[in-house]
C-alpha cells in the first residue's frame, strides 16, 4: 500500500510539474499575444495619425479585389459616409457610383496599373461628392506587397478642382479677349456698309408706291439689314466689356426692375414669372446697368426656352458663410443636352435658330468683371437653372 501511495505521489508531482510548465507556457503565449495586440494597436494608431493628421489628401487602402480596407476621415467627409458604410465596399461604387471597375484610356484604373506594373501609378479621375458634384482628383496609387505579391494599394487623391477650374477660366478669358478684338474689328468694318444699304433701301422705298412689287422687297432688305445691325451691336457690346462703374445697390431692386422690364415679353409668350426674394440682403457695390443687363439676358433666355404655359422662377439669397449674394433663374423648358453644357458661355454658340450666341457670353463677362461667378444646371425635359454669385467685399455693407 505504501509503495502504491509513494508511486501515486511521484505521479502527482510529475503531473503538477507538467501542469505548472503548461500553465507558464500558456501565460507566456498570452503575454506574447497581448504584446502583439498592443503593437497592432500602436501600429493602427500610428496609421490613423498618418492617414488623418499628417496627410491632408483623401486616402484609401484598397485590396486587389477592389474592396476598401481602410479610408481616412477627409475622404469620408467628402463622400458623406460613415466608416462602417465604406469599409469592404467596392472602391468604384463609393467614388464613381458605378457597378464596374474603371477602365479605358480616358478613365484608367490606378489600382490595376499599380498591380500590373508593381510600381506606383498616377492618373486623373472625376469623383462625385456627397452632393453629386464633380471633383477632379490627381490620384497616386502605391502597391502593397506581401511575400513579393501585390495584395492591394494605397490610393492618395489630391483635389485639383480649383486648379482645373482656374485653368478653364484663364483659357476662357484668353478666348474672349481674342474673339473680342476680332469682333470689334469686324463690327466696325460691317457697320458702315450696312448703314449705306439700310439708308438706300428706305430712300428707294419712299420713291415708289406701296403696291409696287419692289416695295415689299425693299422692306425685306431694310428689315434684314436692321437684324444685321443688331448682331453688330451685340458684337460691339461683347467686344467692349466696359469697366464697371460700381455703386451701392440692393440686388433685390435690380432683379425686380429686370422682371418688370421683361413683363410684357413674358405675357406675350404666355409664361408666368414667380419670384422669391431674401429679405436680409446687404447692399453690394456693382454697376447697376451691367448687372441688370446680365439678369435681363438670362430672363429673356429662359423665356425663349420655356413653352407656352410654362413658368420661370427667380430667387435671391444671401449666403453669410460664403459672403455672397445669389440670383437664380429657373425655367421649365426642355433643358440642355449634356454634351452642350460646357459650351453655353462660348461666344457664338447657340441652340436657337435665330440666336447670335452672344447673350450668355456677354452675361458671363459682366459677372466675371464684378468678381463673381455664373453656373448652370440643366436636365433635358425638366428645365435649366442659371445662378449668379456676387461677392460681398469689405466695405460693400457700408456702400451708399
Amino acid at each position: 500500500y505504501n509503495d502504491i501511495l509513494s508511486k501515486k505521489k511521484k505521479t502527482v508531482r510529475a503531473i503538477d510539474h507538467k501542469t505548472s510548465l503548461l500553465f507558464w507556457e500558456i501565460l507566456s503565449v498570452s503575454d506574447m499575444q497581448q504584446e502583439t495586440r498592443q503593437k497592432l494597436i500602436e501600429k493602427r494608431s500610428l496609421c490613423d495619425v498618418v492617414m488623418n493628421d499628417l496627410i491632408q489628401e483623401d486616402v484609401m487602402i484598397i485590396g486587389a479585389n477592389y474592396r476598401i480596407q481602410d479610408i481616412n476621415d477627409s475622404m469620408l467627409e467628402r463622400l458623406g459616409l460613415e466608416f462602417k458604410d465604406a469599409i469592404s465596399q467596392y472602391c468604384y461604387e463609393i467614388t464613381h457610383h458605378q457597378k464596374v471597375p474603371c477602365s479605358g484610356e480616358n478613365h484608367p484604373c490606378p489600382l490595376v496599373q499599380a498591380i500590373e506594373s508593381r510600381k506606383p501609378s498616377q492618373t486623373t479621375h472625376i469623383h462625385l461628392d456627397k452632393d453629386k458634384n464633380e471633383i477632379f482628383y490627381s490620384i497616386s496609387c502605391y502597391p502593397l506587397f506581401q511575400k513579393d505579391k501585390v495584395i492591394g494599394a494605397i490610393e492618395i487623391s489630391r483635389d485639383i478642382t480649383k486648379d482645373i477650374n482656374m485653368h478653364k477660366v484663364m483659357m476662357q478669358q484668353e478666348k474672349l479677349i481674342s474673339i473680342g478684338r476680332l469682333s470689334a474689328g469686324v463690327a466696325h468694318e460691317i457697320n458702315n456698309p450696312l448703314t449705306t444699304i439700310l439708308t438706300t433701301a428706305m430712300l428707294l422705298q419712299e420713291d415708289i408706291e406701296p403696291d409696287d412689287p419692289s416695295y415689299e422687297d425693299l422692306g425685306l432688305i431694310a428689315n434684314e439689314t436692321l437684324r444685321c445691325r443688331k448682331i453688330v451691336t451685340s458684337l460691339l457690346d461683347f467686344a467692349r466689356q466696359n469697366t464697371p462703374e460700381k455703386k451701392g445697390n440692393n440686388i433685390n431692386d435690380i432683379v425686380m426692375e429686370s422682371i418688370l422690364l421683361t413683363k410684357k415679353q413674358a405675357a406675350f409668350d404666355d409664361v408666368s414669372v414667380e419670384y422669391h426674394f431674401s429679405e436680409d440682403m446687404p447692399p453690394i457695390c456693382v454697376d447697376k446697368g451691367q448687372i441688370q443687363q446680365a439678369i435681363i439676358n438670362l430672363i429673356l433666355n429662359a423665356l425663349e426656352a420655356t413653352p407656352s404655359g410654362g413658368q420661370i422662377t427667380v430667387d435671391t439669397l444671401f449666403s453669410l458663410q460664403a459672403q455672397q449674394v445669389e440670383v437664380s433663374i429657373t425655367d421649365t423648358g426642355k433643358g440642355i443636352a449634356e454634351d452642350k453644357m460646357n459650351k453655353v458661355f462660348d461666344p457664338f454658340f447657340t441652340t436657337k435658330e435665330t440666336g447670335t450666341g452672344l447673350g450668355l457670353a456677354i452675361t458671363h463677362g459682366i459677372i466675371e468683371q464684378h468678381g463673381g461667378s455664373i453656373d448652370m444646371r440643366s436636365k433635358q425635359g425638366y428645365g435649366t437653372t442659371f445662378t449668379i454669385r456676387l461677392p460681398i467685399r469689405k466695405g460693400d455693407k457700408e456702400a451708399d
